[in-house]
Formats: C-alpha cells, structure tokens, sequence
C-alpha cells in the first residue's frame, strides 16, 4: 500500500488535523521529534507576530499505541491557539454576531480564484484554507514518513540557498565530504547545524547577509522569496519507475513540491542549469570496483534518472515567491463594488523560505516513504526492512 497523506482544517480555525494511512505496524515514533520538526516549521528571521503565539505540538489521536503504530491510518491533530481571538469570524457553527465579509482579494493568492470557483462572496471561505498555515500539518505527517525511511537507513534534510538577490555559494565550491560519495556534494553530517542559522543557510557570510536583506525589505514593507534545496541520504536505487508517468519519481516528487504553498518552480539536481550545457557537462558518468559496486562521481541528475533513484543522494530544488500579503497591499477591486481597492491586508510574514525547506522535507519525505511503502511492502516494519535486505543482496548494492 503507498502511504497517503490528507489535511484538514483552515488558518484560524479550531485547528488543523492531519492522517496519514500505509505506514506498517511496529513502527516506532518519538514525540519528541516529531514536536520538533514542528517547532523547526516556526524558525527563520523574517517571520510575523502569529510566531509568537502558535507554539506548534501534534498530538496522536489515533494509530498508535505505547510509541509504536498498529498498521491502521494514524491520526493527528494540531491546535491553533489564535482561533481564541477568531472564534465568531471562524466557528464552525452560526453565531449570533455579524461578521463582515472579506471582499478585498490579494493578488498572488487564492482569494479571487477561488471565490469565483466555488461561488462565495466572502473571500475568508477561500484564503482560510489556500494559508501556508496547512503545512503545519503537513509536517506533522511527514514526520512520521521521516520515521518510516529512518527504519529502513533513509535521512531527508534541507537547507536555504537564496533569500532575495542573496545567493550562497553553489554547493560545488563547499568542502568535499569523503562520506557524500561525489566529488563537491554534500553529506548528511553537513546539515547537523543548519538549523543554527537563523535563515537555515550552510554559509555564515551568506546567512547574514540574508538577515540584512530581509530588514532591509521588511522596513520598505516588502515581503521576500528564495530557493531551498533538500537532500535525501541513504537510497537504493530503483525507487520510483520508468514504465508509466504516474510512477515516474521526479513528477511525483515534482507534484509534492509545486503542491506547497508559493512554491513556483521546483528542479532536481542541477535542473534547469542544465539546459544550457552540453550533453557531456549534464549527466553522470557510471563507474564500477569491486569495494562500491556501480557508482558515480557527479550527481547533476540529483538522484534520479528515469524517474528512478539512482542510489546517489536525492537532491530537490524549489523556488519561493515573495509572500502575497504585504504590509504596504497591492492594487485590487473590490468583488462586492466591483471598484478599485487596496488588497486585503492581514498579519504576515515577511519571509518563509527557511520554515518552506522544514515542509519541502516532509513533502519529499512523504512521496519517498510512499515509493519504499510501494517496493519493499510488509505488514510489519520488519517486513519492510528484510524486504529491502534482499533488494540490496539481488542488485549488489554495498553502501
């Protein structure tokens, strides 16, 4: 069964829900981490007052018993402690109150959009559920796909390359890692204190100049995108398949990142930079010795050729807009005049885009949990890690 991950709730709602069905029996969770991935979702210079209050935990409803999953879908819960100050504008029953209608729809968002496709007058129905405030959830479950691919040896980790017009150095200019298995790349260890950096950036000099671009933008009330890239360790090859394009790895692990809220463009590897090289400077080449088995000593194609894993790391490359509420609104109408307007203006962030790497974890998480759940199958944990024991044993496969 491929795992399948669903969310409910809106932004200033009771709270968010999220369940996540496939994963085995006896699999073990830790609290602990998974509360931290969601506090990880929190991080990042740049963000708004809303941070002050949510202090994210996902509590297990169902699932799970005594730390270990029962094979059933499993279900989790996060509360929106704001929804206190909203319980008239957002109960889910009628109120006595009248509440105002939202007519001021934002450009770049879902607002007016979806207030023509489902036929409201109050753009709340739309922005409420379109809020990047979702992915609180989506981390929830991904944690526990995190789990999943831990048991079978699998890490996924991420951090932030550009914020603005500040970019870190390319990844090739870093120190080689002996451990990452390609000449330049990076290895796990690289990402131990990525969370440190308050723009989660690999590169002191870079991460603040980043926090000084973002003061800098956040004072001309200006809002702010970038790129985040994440990685993937410990991977077998033939993940995914080539023999339809519903199982082809990197338009599964395309549609998860293009899924994420502000996300408009999504490579992996060196993607689109390989457009304009020739074939010679675009893949990468395949080597044999006896101590590795088949291996290569580049990774443009970021882990993926054929829409399968190569067994090298995966590596996922998504662009971020600026956010699309600013302090100072752009130009608008309004739906209900149908006269020119300023755009909605509500509490936001200035800038995500370290927050946005902590979901593109669990996003590429999810869809590399659901492509072992597909292969190696098993009821039990245990069946899924002596299914791959014999996978690796079949292909050779010696890291």
């Amino acid at each position: 069964m491929p795992l399948r991950v669903i969310t409910a709730g809106e932004s200033h709602g009771p709270g968010l829900t999220c369940i996540v069905e496939g994963l085995p029996a006896g699999l073990e969770l830790d609290r602990e981490l998974i509360d931290r991935d969601m506090a990880r979702r929190q991080l990042g210079h740049g963000r708004g007052g809303r941070m002050k209050i949510e202090k994210d935990a996902a509590d297990v409803t169902a699932g799970v018993r005594h730390g270990r999953t029962l094979g059933g879908p499993v279900s989790l819960t996060v509360a929106n402690r704001d929804f206190a100050n909203w319980e008239e504008r957002m109960n889910p029953w009628p109120v006595e109150a009248d509440v105002p209608e939202v007519h001021l729809p934002r450009p770049g968002h879902a607002d007016l959009a979806g207030a023509q496709k489902y036929g409201f007058t109050d753009v709340r129905n739309v922005l409420e559920r379109a809020s990047a405030r979702e992915t609180a959830a989506r981390v929830a479950g991904g944690a526990l796909a995190k789990a999943f691919l831990r048991a079978l040896g699998i890490e996924v980790v991420s951090h932030v390359t550009q914020i603005g017009s500040v970019r870190a150095p390319e990844r090739t200019t870093l120190t080689p890692s002996a451990s990452s298995g390609t000449g330049g790349d990076l290895a796990l260890a690289d990402f131990a204190d990525v969370d440190a950096s308050p723009v989660r950036c690999l590169d002191a000099d870079a991460s603040a100049a980043m926090v000084d671009e973002i003061n800098v933008l956040r004072k001309a009330n200006e809002s702010l995108g970038g790129v985040f890239e994440v990685h993937a360790f410990g991977l077998v090859p033939g993940l995914g398949s080539h023999v339809s394009w519903e199982e082809r790895l990197d338009g599964l692990i395309g549609l998860a990142m293009l899924s994420i809220q502000a996300i408009k463009g999504c490579g992996i590897g060196d993607g689109f930079d390989l457009a304009g090289r020739p074939g010679s400077a675009a893949h990468d080449e395949i080597f044999y010795s006896e101590e590795r088995g088949y291996f290569r000593e580049t990774n443009r194609s970021g882990g993926i050729e054929g829409g399968m894993t190569t067994g090298e790391p995966v590596v996922v490359r998504c662009a971020m807009k600026p956010l699309p509420t600013l302090t100072k609104p752009l130009r608008s109408v309004d739906i209900a005049t149908r006269e020119p307007a300023q755009a909605l203006r509500e509490r936001t962030d200035s800038c995500t885009v370290p927050a946005a790497g902590v979901v593109g974890e669990a996003m590429l998480a999810i869809v590399l949990a659901s492509a072992c759940r597909d292969k190696f199958g098993g009821d039990h944990v245990d069946d899924a890690r002596a299914a791959l024991d014999a996978y690796k044993r079949r292909i050779g496969w010696r890291r």
